[in-house]
């Protein structure tokens, strides 16, 4: 619920909240009485009950007194005395909106909250109980409103718990991060029109027809936790903050990749808040640090199965300009400023290709989008995967850290001082912080969703400067980490990442003299706790289980037998969850946000085939065709990143640059084949010497990371996996063998060869424009070596056959 003036002037510097309601009604209409949290001020709603086809909502512009708002409906009351007068309904904190079925309007309620933080004062609510009532009265919705599909049209909507994982709060926009709300102070219908706002959909009505924000609340899901922690004898609250994106929302194996907006599945924005916990009315600090995840922006899918654990991955769209996946990363920029940094950490290598058909392809899109953007602009693409690390003696999390530190040099955090004056009935904003006029002469902005730029607002009556002031900081740029289902290991790669920005952000609160913090710490553990409930709630809420929290369990030092009989239990949950009740949760989606809207006479929405045909609403099928795709992708790409046209590095070029440093080059960079989709179980890859340029000394070391030079070198997609001193090698002997003794230049001139593979040889009905690495070896060796020995190196398969003689 944002802020609304109290007055029919202009904005008030006292903005009113209106937090307690109270429903009445009459047979004829709904009042509903709404209170500020001291109780003293009142306004009134009154709802059209006769009309069940429309929703008629009348807001009286007079705030009044409490004994003048009693007086009133005393008056109702009288006037209304021959049709049983006015009857109280129930309490409430707030509308969450109006749905219509194939009746009358309902209106949804909050009837009991909790509160679960607070933000410098603004305190944080999430739902105990809600309440469905029927606009309509009785004799107008005997007719349909109790039909047997409006029954299960209710019941599936009433199958989204709302007190689970949703969250609100009247004066703070729990929807945006913390440095936008201070860079800018939105207020009323802008904040319900971002991508984390859920019941968008359910108060369009509502604020389209009284054009403010004073009676709902709105909903952001995903995950909230506020933790108290002691660092040096100072007592800090920390805050975890998920918000799941609405757009392109569902399940697991429902929604996948990214659609033609440019909107990805499972797009989630994660802020970790840190302020000093201080008596009220004095002087506070407070930093934030956003990271990024969701699914891998291109078009594929798996068809859930209810007789395969893994189904196989599809690409299913032919995009060989990645139109889609430029629009996902242009929003990305606009939201966050760049850099842009993906940490990919799907696997590298398998025996049957599912994972690496999209590792190739992504890095081939990044490739591809790189040659429009300058060299600053350009995304920073970190190849890693981390299944194959974690099985073997290999610190993930201290690798993972290594990530995240230079992550944070590129994109910083955000800190600044708030001064007490801060009112907690309004909004942060500039005005709230304690400024140093010599550090404010510049100050870079956040951005809008819609790439508007936010003007920084700083009052007048700022305190002035101090030698004691910081300097406020700012996060430019974000770190997006994907793996295939976007849960288990992105969720341990963000606890790395938000570890090494917890030392950081101590550090620019003057906690502590380090900026890292040792993994072992009880601080540490105490983080790695709250990382864990959110990926267990992430995962629930996507995939049906809790998270496979195994690095996390190894790292606590668990017996293994119960970790490894956790994990068999939550694989089997979440295959229960996909195959037999993820197509009605997705349904329940799809209702919730408006992406169906059922009609009289048309499908009901169990009746369609898949959740490719929800989108049919009351006007008809919303299906694109060509000309209003090119539409929409040119009205998502104001405000792009995208820049003048660099010539790429071509093969050749670094070829050549590499012989010129005297080494080797394993990294091609030929482009996709227009007629099909190139994957390959080898991914070969430059030196990281090579890659990254010139490299600071303290990097050099044989397990240290080394990380790119913008000012030396071009490419900025790489590999990761040569962090480990296994080399090439994949996850599966099998590979290991398959691959040694290959060059890279021999590896090139075989994927240079066009052929197409069965759906039977390659996981999936795609047809492919370079073949796998272990094709290409066995017609390296078919022609000099006999087929077993060929089989033997590819499969790994045993040189001589034992056979067994039965006596």
């Amino acid at each position: 619920m944002a802020a609304e003036n109290c007055s029919d002037g202009g904005q008030d510097p006292n903005p009113c909240y209106l937090q307690k309601f109270r429903l009445y009604e009459t047979r004829s209409n709904f009042y509903m009485v709404g209170r500020d949290k001291s109780g003293t001020l009142c306004r009134i709603l009154k709802i059209d009950r006769l009309d069940p086809s429309e929703l008629t909502v009348l807001e009286d512009s007079t705030t009044y007194p409490e004994i003048e708002c009693y007086d009133l409906l005393r008056r109702i009351h009288e006037g209304n005395r021959s049709t049983g007068g006015l009857k109280f309904v129930t309490a409430c904190y707030g509308i969450i909106g109006f749905v219509k079925f194939l009746g009358p309007h309902y209106m949804l309620l909050i009837t009991k909250r909790r509160k679960i933080g607070a933000i410098c004062g603004h305190t944080i609510y999430a739902i105990s109980k809600t309440q469905m009532i029927t606009i309509g009265n009785s004799p107008v919705q005997s007719n349909m409103a109790y039909s047997k599909n409006e029954k299960r049209y209710k019941k599936l909507l009433c199958s989204v718990d709302l007190t689970k994982d949703f969250f609100f709060s009247y004066s703070y926009n729990v929807m945006h991060s913390l440095q936008r709300n201070l860079c800018k102070n939105e207020t009323g219908l802008l904040n319900y029109e971002t991508m984390f706002v859920w019941n968008e959909f359910l108060t369009r009505g509502i604020r389209n027809n009284l054009k403010n924000t004073l009676w709902t609340v709105a909903l952001v899901y995903g995950f909230f936790k506020q933790v108290e922690l002691s660092v040096s004898g100072r007592d800090v609250k920390l805050t975890l903050i998920a918000r799941r994106s609405r757009h392109y929302a569902g399940t697991r194996y429902l929604k996948r990749g990214v659609n033609e907006k440019g909107r990805v599945a499972n797009d989630v924005e994660t802020e970790q808040i840190v302020f000093e916990d201080v008596p009220e009315g004095c002087p506070t600090q407070i930093s934030s640090v956003v990271q990024n995840r969701g699914s891998i922006p291109l078009f594929w899918s798996q068809e859930t199965s209810r007789l395969n654990l893994k189904p196989d991955i599809i690409l299913s769209k032919k995009d060989p300009t990645y139109e889609a996946t430029k629009l996902h990363f242009e929003n990305l920029a606009r939201r966050y400023g760049n850099p842009i940094i993906i940490l990919n950490l799907i696997k590298r290598c398998e025996k049957k290709p599912r994972e690496t058909i999209l590792r190739s392809e992504f890095a081939n899109a990044i490739r591809y989008i790189n040659k429009s953007l300058t060299k600053e602009n350009r995304l920073r693409f970190l190849h890693w995967d981390i299944n194959r690390h974690s099985r073997k003696a290999t610190n993930v999390l201290e690798l993972l850290g290594r990530v995240a530190d230079y992550a944070l040099n590129l994109t910083g955090i955000f800190y600044c001082q708030v001064t007490p004056n801060c009112r907690p009935e309004g909004l942060l904003d500039l005005t709230c912080v304690l400024q140093n006029d010599e550090h404010f002469a510049q100050i870079p902005c956040d951005k809008s969703d819609d790439g508007e730029k936010l003007d920084i607002d700083v009052g007048s009556d700022n305190q002035s400067s101090t030698e004691n002031v910081k300097p406020p900081m700012f996060q430019t740029g974000v770190l997006r980490t994907n793996c295939i289902d976007c849960l288990d290991r992105t969720n341990v790669a963000q606890y790395a990442y938000g570890l090494m920005a917890l030392g950081r952000q101590l550090h620019a609160m003057g906690f502590t003299e380090s900026q890292t913090i040792d993994q072992s710490s009880p601080l540490a553990e105490d983080l790695m706790g709250v990382y864990e409930k959110m990926g267990d709630t992430l995962a629930l809420q996507y995939g049906g289980s809790a998270a496979h929290n195994k690095i996390f369990c190894q790292r606590r030092g668990q017996w293994q037998a119960a970790t490894q009989s956790q994990e068999l239990f939550r694989t089997l949950q979440r295959y229960y969850s996909n195959a037999y009740m993820d197509a009605e949760k997705q349904s329940a989606i799809n209702l919730f946000l408006g992406h169906f809207q059922p009609q009289q006479g048309k499908p009901a929405l169990w009746e369609l085939d898949s959740d490719q045909h929800y989108s049919v609403g009351r006007h008809g099928p919303n299906l694109l065709n060509e000309d209003a795709r090119t539409s929409i992708k040119r009205s998502m790409s104001d405000g792009n990143i995208l820049c003048g046209t660099d010539s790429p590095m071509s093969a050749s070029n670094v070829r050549q640059e590499s012989e010129n440093r005297g080494e080797a080059i394993s990294e091609s960079t030929h482009e996709m084949p227009a007629y099909g989709i190139s994957y390959s179980r080898f991914t070969p890859r430059m030196s990281c010497r090579q890659l990254f340029g010139e490299i600071e000394d303290q990097f050099l070391g044989s397990n240290r990371i080394c990380y790119e030079n913008g000012d030396e070198c071009n490419c900025t997609n790489f590999d990761m996996d040569w962090l480990s001193s296994s080399g090439n090698s994949c996850d599966d002997d099998a590979y290991d063998r398959s691959a040694a003794g290959l060059s890279s230049e021999n590896i090139g001139a075989e994927l240079k060869t066009g052929m197409t593979t069965s759906p039977s040889e390659s996981g999936s009905n795609i047809k492919v424009g370079e073949r796998s690495a272990s094709e290409v070896t066995c017609d390296g060796l078919m022609d000099e070596y006999s087929e077993s020995f060929v089989n033997w190196v590819t499969h790994g398969d045993l040189l001589i056959p034992v056979k067994f003689t039965c006596q």
